[in-house]
């Protein structure tokens, strides 16, 4: 059983993801150790932080299986070398069809153990004018519920991206101290709706949600909204960072979680 803190200082990671693994890699690895230097001990990665093609179907050729693979390894390597727990991200994991793959966020715990596992359930899908996605074409939705896991700052919620969308989603994870979103939303939609959504899943469920975030012009031409965020449970942003590769970081505070479920216990009147 891991020990509660109070003040538990956490980051997410912002990146522009290319379609070099190798890069990619490189690039996160220095983006952790920074973090670190400034006294994150839980971190978050973006969606797609090792890899984004020029083509939906580029991903499948590095696609893992669970358990085994570079990314894997580099992730383990990483939580073990510098004593943190690590939130994946998302990568392409085996999903059983030759088509289509897993977009798995897997965590670890700082002795470089995977502890928990999520794979992504709401796959995005958007059409306007010129741009347009549709994720189904090379992911398989997960089938796993909503997955949390215990962290020093106390139970923490798994989600990733489009789930943010679905509020039903995280009340499914019952009370939890934390949620964490690894994303790539796209500029559009980001700049719309991404601090908007965000900070309403922290303030009806209470909590703080730390969501990492692709942020800049990829060199497959995609744009994403970025601004990587820390947010407490009033839905106060504690930190955030616009565009290009960085860094959000705050603390996990418990005393602020217990104040504000104490003056509005909004989660004790729940009849539903």
């Amino acid at each position: 059983m891991n020990s509660i803190k109070q003040n538990f200082r956490v980051a997410a990671i912002q990146t522009v993801t290319s379609a070099q693994l190798a890069e990619n890699l490189d690039n996160a690895a220095a983006l952790i150790t920074q973090a670190v230097q400034a006294g994150a001990q839980l971190i978050v990665l973006p969606e797609y932080f090792c890899f984004m093609g020029n083509q939906d179907a580029d991903k499948l050729a590095i696609k893992e299986m669970p358990g085994s693979g570079a990314i894997q390894s580099f992730l383990s390597g990483q939580a073990s070398l510098h004593r943190i727990w690590l939130v994946g991200g998302t990568l392409p994991l085996d999903s059983g069809e030759p088509a289509r793959i897993y977009n798995a966020s897997l965590v670890y715990d700082p002795n470089g153990a995977q502890i928990a596992r999520y794979d992504k359930i709401h796959l995005f899908g958007f059409k306007k004018d010129n741009e347009s996605y549709d994720e189904s074409i090379s992911i398989r939705p997960g089938e796993n519920p909503p997955q949390t896991f215990m962290a020093p700052c106390g139970k923490t919620g798994l989600s990733i991206c489009y789930d943010i969308r679905f509020p039903e989603f995280f009340r499914a994870m019952g009370q939890v101290n934390l949620i964490v979103v690894p994303a790539a939303f796209t500029y559009t939609t980001g700049r719309a709706h991404w601090e908007i959504l965000l900070r309403a899943r922290a303030i009806e469920n209470q909590c703080y949600v730390l969501a990492s975030a692709q942020g800049g012009e990829h060199e497959n031409g995609r744009r994403t909204w970025g601004h990587s965020v820390l947010i407490d449970p009033w839905g106060d942003v504690v930190d955030s960072i616009a565009k290009g590769p960085g860094f959000a970081i705050g603390d996990v505070n418990l005393q602020r979680l217990s104040d504000v479920r104490a003056s509005l216990p909004a989660l004790k009147h729940r009849t539903m």
